[in-house]
Formats: structure tokens, C-alpha cells, sequence
């Protein structure tokens, strides 16, 4: 539960200080590649950290990446610039990958099923209740103590869960002689690398570079598609992919992980540049979700164990199309009210969803297994909001190019409280509107995802719960 406190805290700080963050840098070109950089490199972490897991135990695999992440958010404080910022954020993704799947998989370790319903609830509520004080932490810190702070308040959280897990969790585990699948790591590093370079930076780069990247990066995917075939230990395991349960919950953590990055990475800015809010505004709007995050868990968790995976997943499903809706009618006219209803109503879809999701999933598995398996729904989720960092930021860059194309560093002043009165009512009016026409695309895409999840809910299989579980727990 710290270590889940841990990634929490740095996802709901970052989004609200970064408005912030860019202004101070400079780079706002470079703004989705903040949230991309470390999305993609933790997305590519996680199979291996699972896979390490099962192979060598939870403990050591956990102390390995944390000790990594905390040393990345201590440099992300010191980046002089947006460019070793985003290196520093990759460095910190790589690390990230170990702690939430890891600490997910040691709670189906010490738990059945229908413990683990309640459980799971209870962890997810965890991340949820830290992402509520994460927003207005962050606010605070950027606006009373400078915005390093949001990422060195890391290091007594997870010197913290360091102590905890050495004191608490015995663990006894026999190594296996067992291989892991770096290459197919890199290939998916490179292919789905490429590709995001072709989506974020498509306006910048020459038509020739961007056939290059795109023909390389899908040259990159094929390979690995091979590769998974050939090695005895493939990074994705295709017994995994042929469990109903397991395909449907990573299908529906890829829709849920693009969905996430429509409001924790671009509503702050929407409230802030379109809305003309404070840091403190965005990082209550951004609160609202996470409030609900964690309420929905909870029921989530014991209404699972009396009904079943799908009824509690079709009710998160049918929340995340109303919340979208929300956020699809939003605009620069309405009230912050709105903005933070439309994040609320998201945030009881995910509680709902995560839960069921992840815990049919470990319950689909023997221990031999939760590791990978876990990891594969953590990697779905953070590969969907990878995608969905690169294609919002396509969007985003692409309406600004269209409806401001003379903008350039007014966004930054835009974004900044103390710059934004220095520019004219005309020039605020205008860049508003830009923002506001510029994300209102993501939200229709966004509420795509939704329905898309909604039905992978209702594929799933309907008698199944954590009293009824497909194979036994071990």
C-alpha cells in the first residue's frame, strides 16, 4: 500500500505542476514527451520486472526499480532544461515499472480470491485517496516552495516503503534457471518509440524522416511479433492472450490507460489555458476524480464477491461514457463545476473497472504466473496511455498549429499565472480559444475509448466472481 502511495503521489503532482514546469523550462513542443518519455519507458519496464518477480522473488525486484525511480526523480528536480527533463522522466519510467505491478502482485500472493476482491479495493483505494492530496500537494509546492519538490517529495515515501517491506513481508523463493526476453524488449522500445516520435513531433519533422521512423518502427513491431514466437521465454506470453479473462482485462486496461491521459494530462491544462483557473483549480478538478477513484474501488471490491468481474465492470464502463460526455460538452464558458463533475464521474468508472479487471486476472493464474500476469494489465494500461500521451499530443499540437500558428511562447505565458497578465484581453481570448477548440478532439476521443471499454466489460464472462473463480488460488 506505500509503494502504491508512491506512484500515486507522482502521477497527480506532475500533471498539476507541469503547466508550471514548462513555463519555467521552456519546450512546450516538448509537453507530451514529459508525460510519453516516462509512460513508455515504464510501459517497456514492466514485462521484465514481472517476469523477474516470478523468477527471483517480489522483494529484490521491487527494492532493484524503486531505488532506480528515486534516484531519477531526485535529477528531475535538478533538469536545466525541457530536454533533460524528459530524459530524466525516462530514467524514472524505467524505475516506475517495478513498483505498482510488483507490490499489485504481491497482495494476490497473500490473498484468495474473495479476500483479494476486498483487497484490491482497498489498494486501489490507497491510490486513490494519495492521488486526492496529490493535486493540491502539488499546487502548494509549485506556489509556496518551487516545483523540484513535487518530485523530492518522493524520497521519504519510498524510504518509507523500503523499511516497511524489509521489516514486514518474509519471502522465501527458489531461483529459477529461466531466460528473459531482452530482445524483445528492445524491439518494442524502438517500434513503439519510433512511432510516438512520428505522432508527437509529425508537424516538425521532414516527410522523409518521418517515413524512415514509421517504416522502422513498424519493421521493429514484426520483428518482435517474431521474436515472441521463436524465444522459450517471450516477453508476451501467448498462453496469457488465449485466457478470455486476461485478453478482455488488458484489452480494457489499454482503452482505460488512453482514457486516464485525456484528464490527468490535458485537463489541468484545458482548466488553466482555456478556462483561465489557478494551479490550485486544476489540481481540484484533478482531485474529483481521484476522490471517486477511491470511493468506487471500495464498493467495487465488496460488490464483486455477491455479483460478479462483469456486472462490476459494465458499471464502470457505463461511467466512464457518461464522464467523457461531460468533458466533450465542456467548454470555456462553463463553470469549474463542470469541468471537475465530468473527472468525478471518470474517476467512479476506473475505480470500478481497475478492480475488476486486475483482480479477475490474478484469479485466472496460479502464483507461477501472477507476476506476468499481473504485469501484462499494468503494461496494457500504461501502453494505452503512452499512445494516448502521443496521440493527444498530435492533436493538441496540431489544433494549436491550426488556430494559432502565431502563438509560440505565448502558450508558455498563457500557462503561467505570474506571465498571464501580461498579455492583452485579445491575445488571452484568442489563445483560450485556441486551447479549448485544440483538446476538445480529445475528449471525443477519449469517449471512443470508453465505449470501447464498456464493451470488452460486457464480453466478459458472466458467472464468473471471486467465489467462483476459474482455477483454484495457490
Amino acid at each position: 500500500m506505500m509503494a502504491i502511495v508512491l506512484t500515486a503521489t507522482e502521477g497527480s503532482i506532475i500533471a498539476t505542476a507541469m503547466p508550471t514546469i514548462v513555463a519555467d523550462l521552456g519546450g512546450f513542443h516538448l509537453f507530451s514527451w514529459a508525460f510519453a518519455a516516462f509512460l513508455l519507458t515504464q510501459a517497456v519496464s514492466i514485462p521484465i520486472y514481472g517476469r523477474l518477480a516470478d523468477l527471483y522473488g517480489r522483494k529484490p525486484v521491487f527494492f532493484a526499480g524503486t531505488s532506480l525511480f528515486l534516484a531519477a526523480s531526485l535529477l528531475c528536480g535538478l533538469a536545466s532544461g525541457m530536454a533533460s527533463f524528459v530524459i530524466f522522466r525516462a530514467l524514472q519510467g524505467i524505475g516506475a515499472g517495478a513498483i505498482q505491478p510488483v507490490a499489485t502482485t504481491i497482495v494476490g500472493d497473500i490473498y484468495t480470491p474473495a479476500e483479494r476482491a476486498r483487497v484490491q479495493g482497498y489498494l486501489s483505494g490507497v491510490f486513490g485517496i494519495a492521488a486526492i492530496f496529490g493535486p493540491p500537494l502539488g499546487a502548494f509546492l509549485v506556489e509556496h516552495v518551487g516545483w523540484p519538490f513535487v518530485f523530492w517529495i518522493n524520497l521519504p515515501i519510498g524510504v518509507a516503503s523500503f523499511a516497511m517491506l524489509s521489516l514486514f513481508l518474509p519471502e522465501r523463493h527458489q531461483v529459477q534457471q529461466r531466460r528473459i526476453d531482452y530482445t524483445g524488449s528492445v524491439l518494442l522500445t524502438l517500434g513503439t518509440g519510433a512511432l510516438m516520435l512520428v505522432l508527437l513531433e509529425a508537424q516538425r519533422l521532414g516527410g522523409a524522416t518521418i517515413c524512415v521512423l514509421a517504416i522502422g518502427g513498424a519493421g521493429a513491431l514484426i520483428a518482435l511479433a517474431v521474436n515472441e514466437k521463436r524465444t522459450a521465454e517471450p516477453i508476451f506470453p501467448a498462453t496469457l492472450w488465449r485466457n478470455r479473462v486476461i485478453a478482455l482485462g488488458n484489452l480494457g486496461g489499454f482503452t482505460n490507460g488512453a482514457l486516464i491521459m485525456a484528464v490527468s494530462g490535458y485537463l489541468p491544462t484545458y482548466v488553466q489555458g482555456a478556462m483561465g483557473g489557478s494551479v490550485l483549480a486544476a489540481g481540484l478538478v484533478m482531485g474529483a476524480s481521484s476522490i471517486s477513484w477511491a470511493f468506487a474501488s471500495f464498493v467495487a471490491g465488496r460488490l464483486m464477491v455477491r455479483t460478479s468481474y462483469r456486472l462490476v465492470a459494465v458499471i464502470g464502463g457505463l461511467a466512464l461514457v457518461v464522464g467523457s460526455l461531460l468533458l466533450i460538452l465542456l467548454d470555456p464558458g462553463r463553470s469549474l463545476a463542470w469541468a471537475a463533475f465530468g473527472s468525478f464521474v471518470i474517476g467512479i468508472g476506473m475505480g470500478f473497472c481497475n478492480t475488476a479487471f486486475v483482480v479477475s486476472i490474478q484469479a485466472s493464474v496460479g502464483r507461477a504466473e501472477r507476476g506476468v500476469a499481473t504485469s501484462s494489465y499494468m503494461f496494457m494500461r500504461i501502453v494505452g496511455q503512452s499512445v494516448g500521451a502521443a496521440v493527444f499530443g498530435a492533436v493538441l499540437n496540431f489544433g494549436l498549429y491550426r488556430y494559432a500558428p502565431e502563438a509560440g511562447d505565448l502558450v508558455n505565458r498563457l500557462l503561467d499565472p505570474g506571465l498571464r497578465h501580461s498579455l492583452g484581453r485579445a491575445e488571452l481570448a484568442h489563445l483560450a480559444s485556441a486551447i479549448a477548440s485544440s483538446l476538445h478532439p480529445v475528449y471525443v476521443i477519449a469517449g471512443l475509448s470508453a465505449v470501447v471499454t464498456l464493451l470488452l466489460a460486457y464480453a466478459m464472462p458472466a458467472a464468473l466472481s471471486p467465489t467462483r473463480s476459474p482455477r483454484p488460488s495457490d
